[in-house]
């Protein structure tokens, strides 16, 4: 169910251009059914803090013939459009970033579309946008499971550990001391 557009406009601090905002977003959230508005806090890369406009959600992205749902939240400030929303792609905990062209290391979107904004762009060409090059370019991947990482672990020990028991006494170490004499651990202290 699609919230309305007088909905989001009454969510809107003063500060927006609250008509224009809230026509955008109810566009946007019409076409990309998954994404939900919401004011809240966010937090600039100085530490500061400040409330804003987010469209947090997922959008549906074509890979090799399957749609993915790529976790997104676009933050849209006071003087948007003005200024273009900062976006990210937001993996869940079984899902790594691919850092690219693309998306930063943080999850940033770093579009051309971003780059160039002007007041003649729009939310909804933006994830258009970011659905196509996402589609050509994924931004996040599954995580290895955990299971065959610790499955490989698992049989990477066992095999060095028969291994080193087939080795025969003639292919171990023997230490000396500075007078010649066999080590033996006895005589040592540790540090």
């Amino acid at each position: 169910m699609s919230i309305g557009e007088g909905t989001i406009r009454k969510m809107l601090p003063k500060a927006y251009l609250r008509k224009h905002v809230a026509h955008e977003i109810h566009l946007t959230i019409t076409f990309f059914k998954d994404l939900v508005p919401a004011m809240e806090e966010y937090v600039y890369n100085d530490g500061t803090t400040k409330n804003l406009m987010s469209l947090k959600g997922t959008v549906p992205v074509m890979i090799s013939d399957t749609t993915f749902n790529i976790p997104v939240c676009l933050w849209i400030e006071d003087n948007y459009p003005q200024t273009a929303p900062i976006c990210y792609v937001r993996p869940t905990p079984e899902m790594m970033i691919l850092r690219g062209n693309y998306v930063s290391s943080n999850g940033e979107v770093l579009l051309p579309y971003l780059e160039e904004w002007s007041n003649e762009c729009d939310l909804l060409s933006l994830l258009q946008v970011m659905v196509a090059v996402f589609g050509e370019t994924p931004p996040l991947i599954m995580r290895p499971h955990p299971a065959a990482e610790q499955g490989f672990c698992w049989l990477q020990f066992h095999r060095e550990a028969d291994a080193r028991t087939r080795m025969d006494e003639s292919s171990y170490l023997s230490l000396t001391t500075e007078d010649g004499q066999p080590f033996q651990p006895h005589n040592e202290t540790n540090c």
